[in-house]
């Protein structure tokens, strides 16, 4: 990478991995490839990798003095195979050079460079024939506690020419829209409130059918053209005669036909339709034309089947409903008006977003995390269903979804929801809490579809279920609801209470001494057995986090659950810190440790066995798939989620920090090569990660592991990195942080899809956590309060966006002044949490009566709105205790 340039622009060999998808929250999208090409149709119902809408595709054309200057395809240099794509259709894959539907055969641009913070991306292009330069901007709205405009299920490009000639130059944007959708969809030139375009749907095809697709590319230019169908032909007519078309001087002939064309079998191109936008620049001056691409795909067919060892209960393997932005825009004009009516608005939003993220003092490695994974919310992995609830897949198959059902151990690491669309977060509460409980409070860790349907997964999850818990009180404090939270109490208390409960067949913790002892089905998809540092945690976590919303709704119990909290902790430091980190306390030799689960029913992996041939090897007389004495990457996972949302300590401090430095030294690697890797391979060679598990000299290692042990899970790699934040340990933070990012710079991984069951993994929206974490950004808005407390700073001063609630915006602190300014949305406050004395308080320029408490001011109830700004100003307020990224010697990245 190129030092001297921002970390953030893509060129070169750099751009050969990427897609940058564009769409909306639950609505699928398009990737944007680094060359600008327009792949990874994501848009029906379910993943697509690989896939190419027909030609789609954008071109531009220069004209001046009666002449074309030059016509090429809006694409840079392709960086694919040269042998062909495995993905390809018959006669168009592999072993028949590089794949045609990328249109490397036709002209396109010399140089382009690829400008990725997203959510918007910016490519400028060159080349010594075309008349000045070309910057494509791509993005979909992404807002902030605004949810539904973060929704529109539509891509928008904006297309800059600058001309560098003494003379005018009219210049022409073609977007081309290809017709490989459901049915035998007919194109048609539209027009709405302000622009025109071109719509393909099957018409025969009933509204209500999930076969139902409608496609729109539009323009609001002033001048416009069409060719509604390109040529029909054999073989390669279509691009042919299209290239003769757009080449020649003046604007392009529209074409019509009246029939679908439904000759398959034939070697031709499929459909395609043109949508011309013309515009003349003057000399040295630039102008933007606009165009969209939009879709409507309203009806969501359940397209897969339940497998076995989830162990359905009333469960159907098919079902529909409507996708939840179909209820909010009745069809592809309607979302196509609203685009361009609020474009303006929708991009200065965006941007606004995007800049005071990565404008921020976090550190490169931290900001790149967090806002790359935000893709992973606008990709397939993610649902809306009809009544808004967020649903997710755990990542993406190629071509479908990748274990379902918003899977409770892999989604309760995600924060960019709680953060940023709290409301979504909150849906994934009722729904869990409401679909996936039973009488017993035994949770499924998976939601089955449609809503209302049972999916009982082979039995309860530990870390899914006791992390659901601490969630609630996360999104109660970010939305201070208490009558939300009063809803949920009873199927919260429920989840608990199953700790204890003697319909617990896996008996958690039957004696309720505030540890789990009993089989604990876990996050790396096997049991542990026995007393660990790790699962404990949570369950102490879960108990402070019950006490405190049992006292919020008045319930008596609150006391028993802290007293319970109070004795895990002891046991967990007493007990299962060995000296130099947390430990799972077994005798892997014990086989009667297994006998009180010896009917081991409901095993996804061998349905029907006994506990022994589950759990014991007889060749080792050993119990397998356990953690023994390893230093494990999530030891202390708990506490990442506790130092989040401002629960108690669950582990000592100084022995938290000794277990962190364990952690890196001997689960990180700086070279994967020495690692021997039997699982999947996120990194390897001369690439730098932690490791789920590693055993130090002289331990006991099982001959049998942990499943994953080798592995580098990137969301875990990021809830270390934001522990050792939460503990002062930065510079081992952002070398965490770098380790995984610097994996995906675009060369051998898009930078937009971080994998591990799959693409678009949803445990990597661990990584927004940390923008909180860098902050120390407190908050209770049930009590009307937030605060900060940096843990870093630059040049002496901290800035990064914040966000909870109703509102988000950009706190900055330098000595002696803080800034807190609401970007969009409105907040109530009362306290201001704070290290400052003899502080004068105002919100925009006036005076506000304030009085120091303990952690800092308290004031009458005062609510922000979008633009206001409130001001702290104080002496005494400093950050020179926050760790200085500026400073040479301790910049790693």
């Amino acid at each position: 990478m190129d030092k001297s340039k921002p970390p953030y622009l893509y060129e070169g060999d750099r751009l050969a991995q990427i897609s940058f998808p564009l769409g909306g929250i639950g609505t699928g999208c398009i990737g944007l490839s680094g060359a600008g090409r327009l792949i990874d149709w994501e848009i029906f119902n379910r993943p697509a990798k690989g896939s190419l809408n027909g030609l789609s595709h954008f071109a531009v054309k220069a004209e001046a003095g009666g002449r074309v200057i030059d016509t090429r395809l809006l694409n840079g240099p392709y960086r694919d195979s040269a042998m062909g794509s495995l993905a390809g259709e018959a006669y168009r894959s592999f072993g028949f050079g590089a794949r045609r539907g990328s249109l490397v055969g036709m002209p396109h641009f010399e140089r382009n460079s690829f400008d990725g913070r997203f959510p918007v991306a910016a490519l400028d292009f060159d080349d010594p024939a075309f008349p000045g330069t070309v910057t494509l901007t791509a993005f979909n709205p992404l807002i902030p506690c605004n949810e539904r405009d973060s929704g529109l299920p539509a891509a928008f490009f904006e297309v800059t020419f600058r001309n560098p000639l003494d003379i005018a130059v009219d210049y022409t944007l073609a977007g081309v829209l290809g017709h490989e959708m459901p049915g035998h969809p007919m194109a048609k030139g539209v027009k709405g409130k302000g622009w025109s375009g071109i719509r393909l749907v099957d018409a025969e095809i009933p509204t209500d059918d999930p076969d139902r697709a409608e496609l729109i590319i539009a323009t609001d230019a002033d001048e416009t053209s069409r060719q509604t169908y390109f040529y029909r032909g054999l073989w390669y007519d279509a691009l042919e005669v299209y290239w003769n078309d757009i080449t020649r001087y003046g604007r392009i002939k529209d074409r019509v036909y009246k029939t679908p064309d439904d000759r398959g079998g034939m070697i031709r191109d499929r459909d395609s339709s043109l949508l011309g936008a013309h515009v003349t620049v003057q000399p040295r001056e630039s102008a933007t034309i606009r165009m969209l691409v939009g879709w409507h795909v309203p009806n969501f067919r359940k397209y897969w089947i339940s497998p076995v060892w989830h162990f359905t209960e009333h469960s159907p393997a098919s079902g529909t409903w409507k996708n939840w932005y179909a209820t909010e825009w009745t069809d592809v004009a309607a979302v196509t008006d609203e685009a361009f009516a609020r474009w303006d608005a929708l991009k200065a939003q965006t941007v606004r977003f995007r800049d005071v993220l990565y404008s921020s003092t976090i550190p490169w490695p931290m900001i790149e995390a967090a806002g790359a994974n935000l893709s992973t919310l606008k990709s397939p992995t993610v649902l809306r269903l009809e009544d808004g609830t967020l649903y997710g897949w755990e990542g993406c198959h190629p071509n479908a979804g990748s274990c379902e059902g918003s899977c409770s151990h892999v989604w309760n690491y995600q924060q960019a929801a709680a953060f940023l669309f709290p409301r979504l977060s909150r849906s994934m509460r009722d729904a869990e809490f409401r679909y996936n409980i039973d009488g017993d409070g035994a949770m499924s860790f998976r939601l089955g579809l449609p809503l209302g349907t049972r999916l009982q997964t082979e039995r309860a999850c530990v870390d899914g279920q006791l992390g659901s818990i601490m969630l609630v009180y996360r999104d109660w404090k970010l939305c201070g609801d208490t009558n939300w939270l009063r809803a949920l109490w009873p199927a919260v208390k429920r989840a608990l209470e199953f700790a204890w409960s003697p319909a617990n067949a896996d008996r958690w913790d039957p004696d309720r001494t505030g540890v789990l002892h009993g089989r604990q089905h876990h996050t790396l998809d096997m049991e542990l057995f026995g007393p660990n540092g790790w699962l404990s945690g949570y369950y102490v976590g879960a108990l402070s986090a019950a006490a405190a919303m049992a006292d919020a709704v008045g319930d008596a119990d609150a006391q028993g659950y802290r007293e319970m909290a109070q004795r895990g902790r002891r046991f967990i430091d007493d007990m299962l810190f060995n000296g130099t980190h947390y430990i799972q306390s077994l005798d892997l030799s014990d086989k009667q440790v297994l006998k009180p689960y010896r009917a081991a029913a409901r095993s996804r992996r061998l349905p029907g066995a006994s506990t022994d041939l589950l759990y014991w090897s007889d060749e080792h007389r050993e119990i397998k798939y356990q953690l023994g004495e390893a230093s494990f990457v999530d030891q202390l996972a708990g506490q990442w989620h506790a130092g989040l949302y401002g629960l108690p300590d669950i582990f000592d401090a100084d022995k938290a920090r000794v277990a962190l430095g364990t952690i890196r030294a001997l689960n990180y690697r700086s070279r994967l090569r020495t690692v021997p890797n039997t699982g999947r391979v996120f990194g390897y060679g001369d690439e730098a990660g932690t490791i789920v598990a590693a055993w130090p000299p002289g331990a006991r290692k099982p001959f049998v592991s942990i499943p994953y042990a080798q592995e580098t899970l990137h969301g875990m790699e990021y809830a270390l990195g934001e522990t050792l934040l939460q503990y002062g340990l930065v510079a081992d933070a952002i070398e965490t942080f770098a380790a995984v990012r610097d994996k995906y710079d675009g060369t051998r991984r898009n930078p937009w899809n971080e994998m591990e069951c799959g693409s678009n993994y949803a445990r990597s929206l661990s990584s927004w956590g940390a923008v909180p974490a860098c902050s120390g950004f407190t908050f209770d808005l049930a009590a009307q309060r937030i605060g900060f407390a940096p843990r870093l700073c630059r040049d002496g001063g901290f800035s990064a966006p914040f966000s909870l609630g109703t509102a988000w915006g950009e706190i900055r602190i330098g000595e002696g002044r803080l800034e807190l300014e609401i970007a969009s949305g409105e907040l109530t406050i009362a306290h201001l949490d704070v290290a400052a004395g003899d502080a004068e308080l105002s919100r925009n320029g006036q005076p506000l009566a304030s009085r120091q408490r303990q952690g800092g001011l308290s004031f009458e109830p005062t609510t922000l709105r979008a633009g206001d700004l409130l001001t702290l100003v104080s002496s005494t307020l400093t950050l020179s205790g926050a760790f200085d990224t500026s400073r040479p010697a301790q910049e790693l990245h």
